[in-house]
């Protein structure tokens, strides 16, 4: 590699971290929405940064806790998914940088499969779905079921603003169909083993971040359901557990692409989870390093090539 040394600074506040990066303090980072809109378009950063913008590999969304007799009716999971406003969410909180999810991959990933159609905005459509599943507006105004007002709370991890706006957007969307939301924001740590682990929870909105090989069968498989596991939502579905076996022991490309494009299917008709959004990613790297090619992998997989110029001149040309 060109780079002699590396170093790593953990800086858990974007705003200190948008301020080291402006002043010298570290070399890259990825911004914020608000960060990459409003304060990286100015004639200095424009000199001496680059910016990226590509669709990150992973996606946010809201997950239930299956083992919740609501949730476990696949109708009233459809039923929330057309309530939920994508694009609101999308302009609102990622101002516009990022795409909608359907499904478990990403629409960088080889598995994605084309053809999935999202769920789109219809509150009228939700209520409906909801009626014939047995719920039926209250005298509050809320959906009842068994006497019982459509009442949960979803839980967002503490410093992630993007979570909360989506989980505010989304009180807002299932508030017109009758179904109210607690929000609760809670430490990573707590959030983590005291609730994800234990299945304490209703409803939690996080992200998965995913390889680039499609095998999902830790997030996915019924087997996976144990604490501390990745299937903590406690999704079980035999047709796709065996496509995930499947697809793990197969070498074949056009095999494996195919149970993928299966997997991606069966999963946005079940919706054991609203798939949310692809965000961008938005990186942005000091103008003095050189050799940077952007793919759709990012920026980092040809990182030994890059090289800093001795002449100071060359930097920012």
């Amino acid at each position: 590699p060109n780079i002699d040394k590396f170093i790593a600074r953990v800086i858990p506040d974007t705003a200190t971290m948008f301020l080291e990066l402006k002043f010298g303090g570290i070399d890259f980072m990825g911004l914020t929405p608000p960060q990459y809109k409003l304060q990286a378009s100015t004639d200095f950063f424009n000199k001496y940064f680059h910016k990226f913008r590509y669709p990150s590999f992973g996606y946010t969304y809201l997950g239930f806790n299956l083992l919740d007799n609501r949730f476990s009716d696949k109708h009233v999971r459809k039923a929330i998914a057309y309530a939920i406003n994508k694009k609101e969410i999308i302009a609102g909180v990622l101002l516009g940088y990022g795409t909608p999810c359907t499904g478990p991959f990403p629409p960088e990933s080889w598995a994605y499969n084309s053809d999935v159609k999202d769920h789109e905005y219809n509150p009228q459509k939700a209520l409906a779905i909801l009626e014939n599943a047995g719920w039926k507006k209250g005298k509050s105004g809320l959906m009842e079921k068994d006497g019982k007002p459509f009442i949960f709370t979803i839980l967002v991890n503490q410093g992630n603003d993007a979570r909360l706006k989506t989980a505010q957007i989304i009180k807002e969307n299932l508030e017109k169909i009758g179904i109210e939301i607690n929000i609760k924001v809670l430490e990573w740590q707590a959030l983590l083993h005291e609730f994800i682990d234990k299945k304490r929870f209703e409803a939690v909105i996080m992200g998965w971040a995913l390889s680039r090989d499609p095998d999902i069968y830790d997030i996915w498989h019924s087997s996976k359901t144990k604490e501390g596991e990745f299937n903590f939502i406690s999704y079980k579905n035999e047709e796709i557990d065996r496509l995930l076996l499947e697809g793990r022991r197969s070498f074949d490309f056009e095999k494996r692409k195919q149970i993928y494009n299966k997997i991606h299917e069966i999963l946005s008709e079940d919706q054991p989870c609203i798939f949310l959004y692809v965000p961008d990613a938005l990186p942005v790297l000091h103008k003095r390093f050189k050799g940077v090619e952007k793919a759709p992998i990012g920026i980092w997989h040809d990182f030994i090539r890059w090289h800093v110029p001795k002449n100071k001149i060359e930097w920012y040309k």
